[in-house]
């Protein structure tokens, strides 16, 4: 029996694990269409009511909705609160970093030091908080995941990835057959290496700060915007006719990592576990390296 679709949707990652190997990798993820809702809305209208639909990552779906419309009937984009969206991205990052992968890893998430930061993240000492939690106890929790996790193919990261409003815009218009690829990372570790990296480059920008990426193309009716969010990079695009929206797509990084089993085959092949259970915390960390959004099962089968 499948598990409930919630309000979010659903995700569910299927294997089977035989003669020490996971194969047979699938995904089936379930979206509410709630895009659907914007259909003979206003564009003020959809701005306004984006954040309350996608409330994960709230300012960055916000930020993208505006650049989107505002791209489309030829506006010039409203400004964003930099700030708040530094740390929104900071705290979807810290959450992973300090709750999720620890326990993945079996060792004891840093609750005490999380809530700690929340608490003064919208305050004056919010740059001071965010360097000594990355100073202290995120720094320590790394050292600990490392030396858990063997990284095959090492990188170094120096920048966040790149929004490419234009191919995305050239894709909702028709003119490539097919949508732009997501960066995937090439291993566990790697992806685990990426978030650190771009914590610690999250950190410099709200301390200095720097405007948040937000970019935008389109025309006579039809706009894509785009935004980096903790998972990846976040793209809107719509279709406006008479001041009216016509069509609406939202692409968030879980649509396009989970869209196939590409991505977890990738960070899967060639591994080998002792038993099932092995297997499955191998399953769990790739679909936390891909780090969906909403909801998610793992059903391994052992044959």
């Amino acid at each position: 029996m499948s598990a409930p679709l919630t309000s979010a949707g659903l995700l569910t990652v299927r294997a089977s694990y035989t003669a020490s190997e996971l194969g047979g990798l699938g995904v089936e993820l379930r979206r509410p269409p709630v895009a659907r809702l914007f259909i003979g809305q206003h564009p003020e209208t959809v701005v306004k009511t984006v954040p309350y639909l996608y409330t994960l990552c709230a300012h960055a779906q916000r930020a993208a909705a505006q650049a989107a419309l505002a791209a489309a009937v030829g506006a010039a984009r409203r400004p964003v609160d930099d700030g708040e969206l530094w740390i929104e991205f900071l705290h979807e990052n810290f959450w992973r970093l300090l709750l999720d992968w620890p326990s993945a890893l079996g060792i004891e998430p840093a609750n005490a030091a999380f809530i700690a930061w929340r608490s003064e993240r919208q305050g004056a000492d919010r740059v001071a908080a965010t360097q000594g939690l990355i100073a202290g106890t995120l720094r320590e929790m790394a050292e600990k995941c490392r030396f858990l996790l063997v990284d095959r193919t090492p990188s170094a990261v120096s920048e966040f990835p790149a929004l490419a409003p234009e191919r995305w815009l050239a894709y909702w218009l028709g003119c490539a057959a097919e949508a732009p690829q997501p960066q995937r990372p090439a291993s566990i570790a790697a992806a685990y290496a990426r978030r650190l990296a771009e914590v610690e480059l999250a950190a410099v920008a709200l301390a200095e700060n720097r405007p948040y990426p937000v970019a935008a193309a389109g025309g006579e009716g039809w706009g894509v915007g785009q935004t980096m969010c903790a998972r990846g990079v976040l793209t809107h695009a719509v279709h406006v006719e008479e001041d009216k929206v016509k069509n609406y797509r939202v692409w968030a990084p879980t649509d396009c990592h989970f869209a196939a089993a590409d991505g977890l085959q990738i960070l899967l092949a060639g591994q080998h576990f002792a038993d099932g259970a092995a297997a499955r915390h191998a399953l769990e960390q790739a679909v936390l390296a891909l780090d969906p959004c909403l909801p998610y099962v793992l059903e391994l089968n052992n044959a």
